[in-house]
């Protein structure tokens, strides 16, 4: 793809251009010499700062600037991205400036709101920090650039190799609770798989509950350590933790004529449900390491057994926006999750979430919801509007509506509430 043409004069530059232009034709014609040198040395020194700005700028033509952004991006972060570049020909009276442009997705959704960002490189200097970043978690696609600009601000002239670029940005950490969490009814038979190392396939070290016979007490003098024989049809016992996180948005008056779009209030609620899901793997990962975790959402599923699949998961996680209600098989929600108990994270948007828990009243469920907070509720997360301009990005005209708390009526089960809210 070729590059974009861009004008060279900013807007403070065109206006200067136009003004000598006019004062000279003017100066011309009543034929004076005062405004006519005045306006003469005005377009000389334009013309001058513009050819020594295009002579740099052609020069810097095949710069490759190294952007380092803070990876896995998260928001309400305060690091600043690094951009690197070895530049040694930068003209007099100019500098070197890095420019972010592009658009971000709230939660994946399809409207999206403007980012800009910008940092100049001090004479001298190898590396520059953009600072920006974005108040909730979503989907980022932006532009990267260079533009050589003078100190007066008159010219901006395009160099270097842009490049497009897109990350999910992960949701912010939520507060921690305090919960336990209970995964003996989930523990399931699994078969050892094969390891191409045999010594280690066929022995492992003596845990308490091992059978004395099994035990090879000659491997065991040798090391100094307890060794027990594994036979490569043994079953163990894993704990298997049954997660489903309802990602299903809000339903709209089909009767209404114009585009209906979640709002901000919702979108956040999903932000923290996202947040409450990636504490909860976390946690119980933490906790111990051998618990599989089977994630269901309303389009797909996962299997994670370790921390880079739990990462990975939640780095996917981070587009994921919501999805249409959907009527849902009663009889298959009933069996969801078999016998184990099975832990749900949803939102206030989710309208079948009561007729979901009335199936499941019957068997083990703990339930995460994230709904609006009322008047002086304590301990709700507050998403603030005015977050967007002072991390770069501009909101748009609909989300400043205020939020009306939206909330959810759920049958009695074992549940933990996150409360939301949206202020200016």
């Amino acid at each position: 793809m070729g590059r974009k043409f861009r004008p060279v004069f900013t807007l403070p530059g065109l206006c200067l251009l136009v003004i000598a232009l006019v004062v000279l034709v003017r100066s011309l014609a009543l034929r004076n010499s005062y405004e006519i040198l005045l306006s003469s040395a005005a377009l000389l020194f334009l013309a001058v700062l513009g050819a020594v700005g295009a002579w740099g700028a052609r020069r810097l033509l095949t710069l490759e600037p190294h952007w380092k952004p803070p990876l896995p991006l998260t928001a309400a972060s305060e690091e600043d991205w690094l951009v690197t570049s070895q530049v040694t020909a930068i003209p007099l009276f100019f500098r070197l400036h890095f420019l972010v442009k592009g658009r971000f997705f709230p939660q994946g959704s399809k409207e999206a709101c403007p980012v800009f960002s910008e940092a100049s490189l001090a004479r001298g200097a190898d590396s520059a920090r953009l600072s920006f970043g974005f108040p909730l978690g979503g989907y980022f696609l932006g532009e990267f650039s260079c533009r050589l600009k003078d100190m007066f601000g008159l010219f901006s002239f395009p160099c270097g190799q842009n490049r497009t670029q897109s990350y999910n940005v992960r949701s912010s950490p939520c507060n921690a609770k305090q919960f336990k969490i209970n995964t003996q009814s989930g523990a399931e038979d699994r078969h050892n798989k094969s390891s191409s190392d045999e010594e280690r396939y066929y022995m492992r070290e003596y845990t308490p509950g091992d059978r004395l016979r099994d035990i090879n007490w000659k491997s065991s003098e040798r090391i100094d350590t307890l060794i027990t024989r594994i036979s490569p049809d043994s079953r163990e016992k894993v704990s298997r933790i049954e997660i489903f996180f309802r990602n299903y948005g809000p339903v709209y008056n089909k009767n209404k004529s114009r585009k209906e779009r979640p709002t901000i209030e919702e979108l956040w609620f999903l932000d923290r449900a996202k947040a409450r899901i990636a504490w909860f793997l976390r946690s119980v990962n933490e906790e111990n390491a051998s618990y599989i975790f089977h994630i269901r959402t309303a389009l797909d599923t996962w299997e994670l057994g370790n921390q880079e699949e739990i990462e990975s998961f939640l780095e996917e996680l981070a587009a994921v926006s919501f999805s249409p209600p959907q009527n849902e098989d009663i009889a298959g929600v009933r069996t969801e999750g078999g016998t184990g108990e099975l832990y749900v994270f949803s939102t206030a948007c989710d309208s079948a979430l009561p007729a979901f828990l009335l199936a499941r009243q019957d068997k083990p469920l703990t339930l995460f919801l994230v709904q609006g907070a009322k008047a002086g509720t304590e301990g709700s997360e507050c998403l603030r509007l005015r977050d967007f301009l002072a991390n770069g990005s501009f909101p748009l005209i609909c989300w400043l509506q205020p939020g009306k708390g939206r909330q959810l009526r759920i049958p009695g089960s074992r549940f933990e509430i996150d409360y939301a809210e949206i202020r200016l």
